[in-house]
């Protein structure tokens, strides 16, 4: 992908260091921005990783795997339309939406599609009904689950639904968050606080602490994926476009900031 800098093996460094409870903020420092090999039909709708050499791309139409330096492992393709993902103990879940997304009425169709993480494998479809307006993002902190979706014109907060580990709704959240466009589309619990990002224009980036009390609201774009690797460090995608008009995804070191929510890491090597 052209003015995209590789930096090979350093991400490995710092998602290792994640999963060894370390803050590694040496290899942090050090890690470059990451391209996702290939170009995709639909535009990339959120990212995970297992913290230790893997990473999970969700374009809408196609789950794709690859390792820490972005090259293509598995790729298949899967319903419309796969939203934001997660990463579990060997699995991956996916925020799922058959229906109409953001409809006022409701007439939404959401699920969580869990993966094998090794293989792509589907292993089980979990109804997630509740999410009246479509799931299109989802997270976990501990063993449990919490999806998130579309927002209708004029409702001034957004909601989050907890699931058990087996998928049993619990509670549905509310954030005082005002209106975003099309609700919240990604969802990451990392430094003991949520993330999640948000269309717009600007787009917007919204944190919450663990029980969905709005800490912040920031114009930054997170909108098509956000997940945490070491403590103060998170990454965030863009979406390129080839000049056909195809799908990329890339990802970018950031870290927290009280004013603007996260502040772009520059690579190195640039």
């Amino acid at each position: 992908m052209r003015g995209l800098v590789v930096v090979c093996g350093l991400i490995g460094s710092v998602l290792v260091a994640a999963a060894a409870g370390r803050a590694d903020e040496g290899a942090a420092l050090a890690f470059g921005d990451v391209a996702c090999e290939g170009d995709y039909q639909h535009h990339l709708q959120g990212v995970c990783t297992d913290l230790h050499d893997q990473l999970y791309w969700s374009f809408t139409t196609e789950l794709v795997k690859t390792n820490a330096q972005g090259q293509l492992l598995k790729k298949v393709h899967v319903p419309n339309h796969h939203g934001d993902l997660c990463y579990r103990e060997g699995k991956v879940y996916v925020a799922v939406n058959l229906g109409k997304f953001n409809d006022p009425q409701g007439n939404a169709d959401s699920w969580v599609y869990v993966y094998d993480a090794d293989s792509l494998e589907l292993l089980a479809k979990h109804e997630t009904q509740q999410v009246f307006h479509g799931a299109g993002g989802i997270g976990t902190a501990g063993d449990h689950f919490f999806v998130v979706g579309g927002l209708p014109d004029g409702v001034q907060e957004n909601y989050v639904y907890e699931y058990d580990a087996d998928f049993q709704f619990l509670k549905k959240h509310s954030i005082d968050s005002k209106w975003t466009l099309l609700g919240i589309q990604t969802a990451t619990f990392h430094d003991d606080q949520w993330w999640f990002g948000c269309y717009g224009s600007p787009a917007v980036l919204l944190t919450t602490d663990k029980d969905f009390k709005l800490r912040g609201r920031y114009n930054f774009n997170a909108s098509l994926g956000i997940v945490g690797v070491a403590a103060d460090r998170l990454l965030f995608a863009k979406g390129p476009r080839t000049p056909t008009n195809r799908c990329q995804g890339s990802l970018h070191l950031a870290r927290p900031d009280q004013q603007r929510g996260l502040v772009p890491i520059p690579s190195p090597q640039k």
